[in-house]
């Protein structure tokens, strides 16, 4: 089985706590998305997010520094999980983010490359900066959730624009 590996790189006005919490948080996760999350703040724990489309299991979890999960999305070959790595760190003026997601299938690398950008890292700047999010992020968020998860449809095009 032929699987793909996501990096990117983000920084936050925001301290590594906060980033940290911004992920764990049940609360704060759903903010992201406006769809449920629950998330077990222990290793072992199961979480859900973006209602059910989400889950698995987590694996690492050291405050302010770093989350390590099984995940997995709706639709993906049964019993298959890849692993997010969210390493977080300390920056100048704020804290730098470098995640990484190992074995995601194929047909669905465009959808999580470019959902991660749109629907986490874009809310959470904006979140950070402002206190809420912007009616462009929230637009393309939930276009996101009705056509993309509903629909089924997860390929998506790759551009410079977030």
């Amino acid at each position: 089985m032929q699987t793909k590996t996501l990096q990117q790189v983000v920084t936050f006005k925001a301290s590594p706590r906060e980033v940290y919490d911004m992920i764990m948080d049940s609360r704060k996760h759903s903010s992201l998305s406006g769809e449920p999350a629950k998330i077990s703040k222990k290793v072992g724990g199961k979480f859900t997010a973006w209602g059910s489309h989400l889950s698995g299991i987590n694996l690492v979890l050291k405050p302010g520094k770093k989350i390590v999960q099984a995940w997995r999305a709706t639709g993906w070959w049964p019993d298959h999980y890849s692993i997010a790595i969210f390493d977080i760190s300390k920056t100048r003026g704020g804290a730098k983010l470098k995640f990484t997601q190992i074995g995601i299938p194929p047909g669905r690398y465009s959808g999580h490359y470019r959902g991660w950008i749109e629907t986490y890292w874009t809310p959470m700047k904006e979140i950070f900066a402002t206190g809420t999010t912007s009616d462009k992020t929230r637009a393309r968020v939930k276009i996101d959730r009705q056509q993309r998860i509903r629909s089924g449809k997860f390929r998506r095009r790759i551009s410079g624009d977030s």
